[in-house]
């Protein structure tokens, strides 16, 4: 079994690698994809396909320390409201774009807090987002809920419009981890939430808990993780926290000095995972569970589970429409970024065009190598019947790469005719190996730990 002093040897506890929710990466976008091509690519879809949509929200009633989204503060309702205007005036773009019969396969309203919205204008919103685009037969509607941002009149509005998901952020229970973060959110607060939205029929929940936060030990970690268990989630993603304060400012509040080693972000995550486990949920990718007759789970099994910027999914739609400031859209062609700043988002959908300020045009092997990844990431190996099926690379250059990778990693991996495998004891380095089919210069930006 592999062992830490080997983990450190291959650089684990110094590497800052990309999560791989997207390939290439943000920081690789660039000005080559603007609102005319963007326009194009929405009205070339497949007429009656299903396609997803994503939502962003920027705004919060107060700012998260620990939080690294492009999100902005608001005590009124004045710039929602006008936001959501903005929003129902770029789906109005979109719909004189889509083809006929495209449908929904998942709604994901996402933010900042969505929930911050009124009930009339979340109503609004949705009966905006359903007229250009309807709920396929099997579709999820999923919504970030903020516990502390939540009552029966806006999770009524919400389920009557079809919510059939909700999502909660816990981050972690210790009050003192808590008070450190700038998050306070008790579990009271949270169990009442959750209560809420189960008496209202939706019974898929997502929770989102953070490791190598500042403070954490294994029994806190362990004690907010059984807390967590007691709220029944269906899905769990356990993500390592992100300390980027020369990316995201308000992160300067956290002392740096009470964050956990990298050593210790190992025993963190380690701590949660075998809760998880012991609990009877299923390991989905790096760094989320899901209950055995879950969704992610069936995919899994199926070999269907995909990644994109939401984490790990069982979407087979190969489109992704993102609406909002700074959302970002995946199409067969490439990638799509609307403007970050809503100001600049605003005033490009008032003149009547896309905020599209950049993208990336697939090229050479960007989707074989996206697919390499998303493989790695997904199910810890690579397929090479499928590849060699899917995409033009013969069988040699296939094992080169393989073998590079193997190579790099002290012959940890396995290598098989059917593929490249990493055993268990090796997927602590999962990302990093994944940074071996990446071609692209990792220096343009800062990533986060790999562990």
């Amino acid at each position: 079994m592999i062992v830490k002093p080997q983990l450190a040897k291959l650089g684990l506890f110094d590497a800052k690698v990309p999560r791989y929710t997207s390939y290439p990466t943000a920081p690789h976008f660039s000005n080559d994809v603007g609102s005319s091509l963007y326009a194009d690519w929405i009205s070339g879809l497949e007429p009656g396909s299903e396609v997803s949509l994503y939502i962003h929200v920027p705004f919060c009633r107060r700012l998260c320390w620990f939080c690294a989204c492009r999100t902005q503060g608001t005590q009124t309702d004045n710039p929602v409201i006008a936001y959501v205007d903005v929003l129902k005036a770029e789906l109005d773009l979109l719909a004189e774009r889509l083809p006929h019969g495209i449908t929904l396969s998942r709604l994901h309203w996402g933010g900042g807090t969505p929930t911050l919205l009124n009930p009339d204008l979340m109503r609004d919103l949705a009966a905006r987002i359903l007229d250009v685009v309807p709920l396929g037969s099997n579709a999820e509607f999923s919504v970030e809920i903020d516990p502390n941002e939540i009552d029966e009149a806006r999770l009524d509005a919400l389920a009557k419009a079809g919510m059939n998901r909700a999502s909660i952020g816990v981050q972690d229970f210790d009050d003192e981890i808590q008070k450190t973060i700038g998050r306070i959110q008790s579990y009271d607060v949270t169990r009442k939430a959750v209560d809420m939205i189960r008496a209202r029929g939706i019974s898929s929940l997502n929770a989102d808990i953070l490791y190598g936060l500042p403070h954490q030990t294994k029994s806190r970690m362990t004690e907010s993780v059984q807390k967590l268990l007691s709220l029944n989630p269906d899905r769990v993603a356990l993500y390592g926290y992100a300390h980027v304060p020369w990316m995201a400012k308000r992160q300067q509040l956290i002392p740096s000095d009470a964050l956990p080693t990298p050593e210790e972000r190992l025993d963190l995550f380690d701590t949660a995972r075998r809760l998880f486990m012991w609990d009877d949920y299923a390991e989905i990718g790096i760094d989320h569970f899901a209950t055995q007759d879950d969704g992610l789970t069936h995919a899994l099994k199926a070999g269907r589970l995909k990644r994109n910027f939401q984490g790990y999914t069982d979407d087979q739609a190969e489109v992704l429409i993102g609406v909002g400031a700074s959302s970002i859209s995946r199409f067969p062609q490439g990638y799509a970024q609307n403007a970050p700043a809503t100001s600049a988002h605003t005033k490009a959908i008032r003149e009547g065009r896309f905020s599209t300020s950049r993208g990336h045009l697939f090229k050479g092997q960007d989707v074989l190598r996206a697919r390499l990844i998303e493989g790695l990431m997904c199910d810890f190996q690579i397929n090479t019947a499928e590849i060699l099926l899917d995409h033009d690379v013969t069988a040699p250059e296939l094992q080169a790469m393989y073998q590079a990778a193997n190579t790099a990693f002290d012959g940890l991996l396995r290598i098989t005719e059917d593929g490249l495998f990493i055993p268990p004891e090796a997927r602590p380095l999962t990302r990093m190996i994944a940074r071996s089919f990446d071609a692209y210069d990792l220096s343009l930006a800062g990533h986060s730990s790999a562990i």
